[in-house]
This record gives C-alpha cells, sequence and structure tokens, in this order.
C-alpha cells in the first residue's frame, strides 16, 4: 500500500499542513511534522474525514457567495421602487402569479433557481416567496393580523363567558367518563347505574361509538360519557377526558392494570380532573383488590386506603355490590369541584359523535357544556351550521331544551362535524353561514396546499414515495369516531414497506357516488357497521370495486393488514447449497472445458446458481448446465465425492478455484 505523508493530505485538500495537523491531533492521531506517515490501519478513516471536512467546507463557502449575492442583489435594488404585495398565509404558488400578474409557470421556474420545488397547488416558504417577489420588483408583506382577527371572530363567537356574572350562575351536574381496558367491564358497569343493556347491542360487546346518558341519584343529575377501551379509539377516548369533570379508571378485580389502563389514565391526567378507580369483577374469585391498589401506587396514584387522596370503591356490574358507594363518591368530588354553569346564555358545547340517519340526514350528539340550546336555535360547528329542528335525549324522547351538562342529539346541521369539534349558538343564521362557509374554504385550500420540498434529496424521496406500494381505501362508517379510528389505526401500522392512503371516509350507506371515486382511484371500500344502498354491489361488479363490510374493528383491521401483505413482492432469499473445489481442468474435443472437482461441503445440482471464486473474489455468477460422474451424466453430487462440472457460459477456470453454488427461495414479505 502506498504511503501518505501529511503534505500528500494537504495538497490533495487544498489545506495548510498545519491545519492537517490539528485535525489528525483533535482525532487522536499523532505525527510530528509534514513528512509523518499516516498509519496504515487508520488510512482509510482519516481519508473520510478529510473528505467531510473537505465538502463542508465547500459547502460553508458556497452558501456564503448566495448570501453575499443576495445581498448585492438586495443592495441594487431601489427600495422606493418596489411595489408592496400584500398576501394572507399559506402563500400558494397560484395565488403568488395571480398577485404579481405573472404566469404560474414563471414563478415555478424562478423558484427552482433558489433551490425550491413547488407545484401550483403548493405552498411556498415566507423568506422564499419575498425573495422572489423582489425579483420580479415586489415587497412582500404576509397579512397576519387579518388572518388573527378573521379566526378569532370565527372560533370564539358566541363563546365569551365573561358574560356570566355570579347571580347568572346555578350548580351543574357532572360529567363523568368511564375509561380503562378493553372488556374490563365500563359499560357494563355504566348499564347497571342507568339500568340499561346498551353492550349487548354492541357487535362483539365491545363498545364502538362514544355515548352519553343522564342519571339521577339523591335528587342530584349525573352526566356519563362511555368511552370504548379499544386501542384503535385512543383519540376518541382523549376526546372524552377533556370534556369530562371526573374520570373514572375501571379496573378488573382479577386482571389489574394493563397498557391502555394506563394510557386511560394519563388521558385523565392531562385533562387534569379527578379520577376515581373502580375495581370492578368483584364477584369473580380470582378478585384481588390489593394488588389494584398496589399497581395504583407503582402508577402514582396513592389511593385513599393507604392513606392517599384517590377514591377507590370496589364494585360488581355483575351484582351490583358497590354502585351505590361509586355514586356516592362521585357527588362528594361534585361538591368538591363546584361545577357551575349559566343556564340564561346562549349555548356552547363540544360534538360527541355524528352520524347521518335515516329520516332524520345529519345529526350530532352533543354535550351541552354551557348555556341552553332549545329548538329554533341558530347552531354553528366546524364548517356546518343550520337551525336546530328537533331534540332527542339519550333515551330517544324528544325534547325542547338543553341546559349545562346535558347530552343530547341534534338535528339540522348542514353535514356531519367531526367528533370532538365544539359548537355555538350564533346571533343569526347568515352569521353562522358565512362563518362556516369561510371555514370550509380554509379547509380546502389546505387540503390542496402541500409545502414545497427544498432540496433536490427532498424531491427523490418523495419520488420514491410516490413509488412505494400503497393501499387506497374509502371508508365508510356509521359515526365520524369510528371511521376516524379506524383510519388512524391503519396508518399506525408498523411498517415502512407500504403505505395506507385513505382518499375519502364519510358517514352512512355506501352509495353508486362511492363506487365511482373507488373505480377511479383505484381503491378499496371499507363499510363499518353500513349497509349497501341497492343496486351498488352491481355497479361495484362491474366496476371492478370490491367492497368489504365489517362490523368488529379487531376483524377489520386484521383483514386489511392481510390485503396489505398480499401487495408486497415476495422476499428473495439465498439458500447455501454447496461448495467445490476445482482440482484439474479437462479441455474437451468438442465443447466447453470441464473441470474435476472435489465437493467439499453440501451438494451441487444441475440447474442451481453457481459463482466462481478466485482470491476470494467473485469472478463469474452463472448457472450450473450438467454435472458428470465418470462417464454419467447427474442430477445431484453430493459431498466426499469427485465430479465434472460444465458452467453457462464460462471457461476461464483455474484450478484452486472454488464454486459456491446456491438456490434462490421466495418468501411472503410481512409488514
Amino acid at each position: 500500500m502506498k504511503k501518505v505523508k501529511v503534505k500528500d493530505l494537504a495538497n490533495r485538500y487544498k489545506m495548510s499542513p498545519k491545519a492537517v495537523m490539528k485535525e489528525l491531533d483533535a482525532e487522536g492521531i499523532e505525527v510530528k511534522n509534514i513528512n509523518s506517515t499516516i498509519p496504515a490501519d487508520m488510512l482509510e478513516l482519516v481519508e473520510v474525514h478529510m473528505r467531510d471536512l473537505a465538502n463542508s467546507k465547500a459547502k460553508a463557502i458556497e452558501a456564503k457567495k448566495e448570501v453575499a449575492a443576495k445581498e448585492k442583489a438586495l443592495k441594487n435594488i431601489d427600495s422606493s421602487s418596489l411595489t408592496l404585495l400584500r398576501i394572507k398565509p399559506p402563500i400558494i404558488v397560484k395565488s403568488l402569479a395571480e398577485e404579481m400578474e405573472k404566469q404560474p409557470n414563471e414563478i415555478i421556474s424562478a423558484l427552482i433557481s433558489i433551490g425550491v420545488f413547488a407545484s401550483i397547488n403548493q405552498t411556498v416558504p415566507e423568506d422564499k416567496a419575498a425573495e422572489i417577489c423582489l425579483r420580479f420588483g415586489y415587497e412582500l408583506e404576509v397579512d397576519r393580523r387579518h388572518k388573527e382577527e378573521h379566526d378569532i371572530h370565527r372560533d370564539f363567537v358566541g363563546m365569551d363567558d365573561d358574560d356570566d356574572d355570579e347571580q347568572s350562575l346555578i350548580d351543574r351536574a357532572p360529567v363523568v367518563t368511564f375509561l380503562g381496558h378493553v372488556d374490563h367491564g365500563k359499560t357494563s358497569l355504566q348499564d347497571r347505574v342507568r339500568q340499561t343493556s346498551v353492550v349487548d347491542g354492541e357487535a362483539g360487546k365491545i363498545t364502538q361509538h362514544i355515548g352519553a346518558s343522564t342519571v339521577t341519584f339523591k335528587d342530584k343529575m349525573i352526566t356519563f360519557i362511555d368511552t370504548p377501551g379499544h386501542a384503535a379509539f385512543t383519540k376518541m377516548r382523549a376526546r372524552g377526558a377533556n370534556v369530562t369533570d371526573i374520570a373514572i379508571l375501571v379496573v378488573a378485580a382479577d386482571d389489574g392494570f394493563m397498557p391502555q389502563t394506563i394510557e386511560a389514565m394519563n388521558h385523565a391526567r392531562a385533562a387534569d380532573v379527578p379520577i376515581i378507580v373502580a375495581i370492578n369483577k368483584m364477584d369473580l374469585s380470582a378478585a384481588d383488590p390489593d394488588k389494584i391498589i398496589l399497581q395504583m401506587q407503582q402508577n402514582e396514584l396513592m389511593s385513599e386506603d393507604w392513606g392517599g387522596d384517590v377514591g377507590t370503591v370496589r364494585v360488581s356490574a355483575e351484582t351490583g355490590e358497590g354502585i351505590d358507594d361509586l355514586l356516592d363518591r362521585i357527588l362528594l368530588e361534585t361538591e368538591l369541584l363546584e361545577l357551575k354553569g349559566n343556564p340564561n346564555r346562549r349555548a356552547k358545547g363540544v360534538v360527541i359523535e355524528a352520524n347521518l340517519e335515516q329520516g332524520l340526514g345529519a345529526t350530532a350528539n352533543i354535550l351541552v357544556q354551557n348555556g341552553t340550546l332549545r329548538i329554533g336555535d341558530v347552531v354553528l360547528c366546524g364548517e356546518y351550521y343550520g337551525k336546530v329542528r328537533a331534540m332527542f335525549n339519550f333515551n330517544e324522547n324528544k325534547i325542547e331544551e338543553a341546559g349545562p351538562s346535558t347530552p343530547a342529539k341534534l338535528v339540522g346541521l348542514s353535514g356531519t362535524p367531526e367528533a370532538g369539534a365544539t359548537f355555538m349558538v350564533c346571533k343569526n343564521e347568515r352569521e353562522a353561514r358565512d362563518i362556516a362557509n369561510a371555514r370550509a374554504i380554509d379547509n380546502r385550500n389546505q387540503q390542496l396546499a402541500t409545502t414545497a420540498t427544498e432540496s433536490i434529496d427532498d424531491l427523490f424521496s418523495k419520488i420514491n414515495d410516490a413509488q412505494a406500494t400503497n393501499l387506497k381505501l374509502i371508508i365508510k362508517s356509521d359515526v365520524r369516531g369510528s371511521g376516524e379510528a379506524i383510519a388512524d389505526s391503519l396508518n399506525k401500522l408498523p411498517s415502512d414497506k407500504i403505505k395506507i392512503d385513505v382518499v375519502m371516509s364519510g358517514v352512512g350507506a355506501i352509495t353508486d357516488n362511492d363506487v365511482m371515486l373507488a373505480a377511479a382511484s383505484d381503491a378499496l371500500i371499507v363499510g363499518f357497521h353500513v349497509r349497501v344502498n341497492p343496486g351498488v354491489n352491481a355497479i361495484a361488479k362491474r366496476s371492478n370495486v370490491e367492497i368489504r363490510l365489517y362490523s368488529i374493528i379487531y376483524e377489520l383491521i386484521e383483514e386489511i393488514k392481510d390485503a396489505l401483505t398480499g401487495l408486497l413482492a415476495p422476499v428473495k432469499r439465498e439458500k447455501d447449497l454447496g461448495t467445490a473445489k476445482i482440482l484439474q481442468i479437462f479441455a474437451m474435443r468438442k465443447g466447453p472445458k470441464i473441470c474435476g472437482c472435489m465437493v467439499d461441503k453440501g451438494s451441487i445440482k444441475v440447474g442451481a446458481k453457481a459463482r466462481v471464486i478466485r482470491n476470494k473474489e467473485l469472478i463469474f455468477n452463472g448457472e450450473i448446465n450438467s454435472l458428470r460422474r465418470f462417464t454419467d451424466d447427474v442430477k445431484e453430487v453430493k459431498a466426499g465425492l469427485e465430479c465434472g462440472i460444465r458452467l453457462d457460459n464460462f471457461m476461464d477456470f483455474v484450478e484452486g478455484d472454488i464454486i459456491s453454488v446456491y438456490d434462490i427461495e421466495f418468501e411472503k414479505d410481512t409488514l
């Protein structure tokens, strides 16, 4: 190996010998002078380090040149000649072109020249947009003030609580959320409280929606929100904890704390609400409440039983044991919280769930947090609005009004809002319509406006992403929350080999429009707790669109995982079969040379892949054409035997060459 001296490195990387010696010293390599030789075992590492250092310096020089060029260009621009251009964020290529009265391709070309790759509907970073504006004689001013005022008006109209004086406030019912692991008995416990049987109506006896109900105990009203315990509904549980006053953490006495128990507990803590631990299933012989109290301590929940401040109640949804104690504890926590509400103001609250119902249209299960909602009120919720045409309580009985802490089903909105969206009563329909339309436009702009790519590396990365295998889905569910939970679960599948692309997520039955969208986008339609409209299956069959219907989320996720796995290309794996050493070369009168070999290990087979290795280097990769033992052609020769081997299209054998034989196996890939 050629010796490399310090001065050689200095010349090669255009650095002073002193600087090179300083770098080597910093890396722990001792050199005395410019003629010192770099240790052979360190040379490769030193070369890599010096190349990186040289590249970094080159980039820094280029960056300085670019900054200098920009500063020079700015100095040459007469600020008095600039036209002020005021644009509201986000800055989209199309709108930037329109404001400057330029063609979009001119703006795109100018952006490319400064290293920004953006299409007509993509957003541009504000500093880059300002630079482009200067090129065309404009000074950019981002109009944030107008946007902030506009957003505040749209988000907080009718929601100011400062109008509530002490005389207007009355005691309101607590909003209580049941949280905990799947199958620990949250809904069964709530059923026992309200003497209903909701859980039997749920597919697989697992709660898959958020529901709300009220009970009266000792002349006090309590509002309950039930949240699903399955992992797919993390967001829904978080939403439940954020609208509640008291959280009941349900833990099975025979099972103890589970991952979702801890997750639910953290949601309650994040919402800063009191926690009551209900140790359920005390009727079971395997019940061990002391274990639960120990686990509480391990998770920083100190039970009152052990001198802490967290209420712990032993209950049984099966027998009714401890139910009154649980309700008493809720009322005690309520007294400490001193919950108040003003029934004499315009209502505001939160959407628990939303869906489409035959004969009613868009409905929203809502919780009034303050004020009183009445028939005829104009309600604004997200990008939807409408006049309240009807309201129902949790028993589906019609009601005329709903006060603070009261759940109700609302009929009259122009569409199905997202679960967790806030609603408010507006002064009139015109105000609600204007704000809803403005929000709808903003939402559409955000969907259209994707951020520009700012480097060649990012561009290639996006191209590679586009080429990745993906499964397109159209999700139709009975309620908004379920569709959101399904999409969230599928997007969390641990795979970088395949992507989920939710083309559309909607509420209600599967229609011919869904099929047409699926056909156009090559998507699979997934229905959850919904039906297929008459005639739609026939259209789907003609359009080669697959429709899958589910009632249990476990089954849906598992089947989609199987579908994703089916899209993956099989994995190629090499299987070593054996090796042979060439002992002698035989020149044939007709045909190519044959090498006489000894099979060292494994076996050699006709048709198998073969590599020829010489001095530990690969010189040929092909197949075994034929094998011969003495004068006979054979299909296989095992270790310890001699044979003649003929390879396809290779004759330059040398004695001592190693022939490594292998086969290719295809295995089903996994996510």
